[in-house]
């Protein structure tokens, strides 16, 4: 295996480990936690505000650090502390305990993907750049589909299952070690003079805050849509979370449909997946059939367009691809953050159906950002 292969093999396993064990798990394995640890209605806020106020301060220290120490660095601390959060997950005594485990497993998201982006610039050819970082980037279908099966079949044992996702971040640290490059700091010639905010980076921030901001009809209420319009359990939540992550793979392909279509053409084309992916399982009338179609819709176009951003801030910043990724990234959570409590208030202030039109119709607007000289 080249360097550049198991560079990628790496970085694609360390990504599926932080976000699909480190972040997303928690929430599939949440009834059964609470069954065991009576999390409050307080609590389970304080965990989401947190989760997100640890992911955007861990995305910018690692871009930072990213430029300072190297990648390898970086990515052997997100692995590490991947398994301490997720170790502190699985012999939690308390809630308490148990909201500090999860913030600190899930702010391993956050450094994980800027040393990625600074070791790719390094050890692959210019020209397979964009598609090794997306396929990287493709490691969160594959985490989210592989949880869905583990929270299954361990049912109760969710002590268990954190342990094991630990011991396999520990592993990952291990590899990371001896796959990814440390003289990565070089990436950083221009860091004084060419992190400007150019036009192309303030039409980045402006697509990635939408897709975000529409993201969030999914990933925070897609659950509550489908119980709304096809009374479904838990069980069937978890059957659409795993048509998303294995859709989402699908982004793997992210750069190599770039380099044949451009940046804005792929864009425009999955926001508007993504738009139809939210009516699909959000509209009234939807079936099992139509919403699981959405999920799939909604899970390939979501990792796709992160694929997109990620080649868009590398190119916006070449000097300094950790930055571009971070830029990207950061804008996304943010939106995130806005779009859910705007979605609530929609649903509540006039109807479920007209708030996933209004926020499929904003996912659409973000393709009026054009890449322009960030195009390939």
């Amino acid at each position: 295996m080249t360097p550049s292969l198991y560079l990628g093999a790496t970085g694609f396993a360390l990504i599926a480990v932080c976000y699909g064990f480190a972040r997303f798990a928690f929430g599939l394995f949440l009834p059964q936690i609470d069954a065991d640890l009576s999390l409050s209605s307080t609590l389970s806020g304080l965990i989401s505000g947190g989760a997100f106020l640890g992911y955007c301060i861990a995305i910018v220290l690692s871009a930072y650090l990213t430029e300072r120490i190297g990648a390898r660095f970086v990515a052997i601390g997100a692995a590490l502390v991947a398994a301490v959060g997720m170790a502190g997950i699985a012999v939690a005594p308390s809630a308490s305990w148990l909201a500090a485990a999860v913030m600190l497993a899930g702010s391993s998201t956050g450094l994980v993907s800027p040393p990625m982006a600074a070791a790719v610039a390094v050890v692959v050819r210019p020209e397979r750049q964009s598609a090794t970082n997306a396929v990287i980037n493709a490691g969160t279908g594959a985490g989210v589909v592989f949880s869905g099966p583990v929270a299954l079949m361990m049912g109760d044992q969710w002590r268990l299952a954190f342990a094991g996702f630990a011991a396999a971040a520990v592993g990952l640290a291990l590899v990371a070690a001896f796959s990814i490059p440390g003289g990565t700091t070089r990436a950083r010639k221009s860091a004084d003079g060419g992190g400007s905010f150019t036009g192309v980076l303030w039409r980045l921030i402006f697509a990635t805050f939408l897709m975000g901001f529409a993201s969030t009809a999914i990933w925070s209420f897609g659950g509550l849509l489908i119980t709304t319009r096809l009374n479904w359990s838990s069980a069937g939540a978890g059957l659409l979370w795993i048509a998303i992550g294995a859709a989402g793979i699908a982004g793997a392909g992210a750069g190599t449909l770039i380099a044949r279509f451009g940046i804005d053409r792929v864009h425009r084309f999955f926001l508007t997946v993504m738009a139809v992916g939210v009516l699909l399982v959000g509209i009234d009338g939807t079936t099992a059939a139509l919403t699981l179609c959405g999920g799939v819709f909604f899970g390939a176009a979501y990792i796709m367009l992160t694929g997109v951003y990620l080649v868009w801030g590398v190119l916006a910043l070449p000097d300094r691809p950790a930055t571009g990724l971070m830029i990207g990234f950061l804008t996304i959570a943010i939106g995130q953050t806005a779009g859910a409590p705007i979605f609530g208030l929609l649903m509540d202030w006039l109807t479920v159906n007209y708030a996933v039109v209004i926020f499929a119709c904003l996912a659409l607007t973000a393709g009026l950002a054009r890449a322009r000289n960030a195009e390939l």
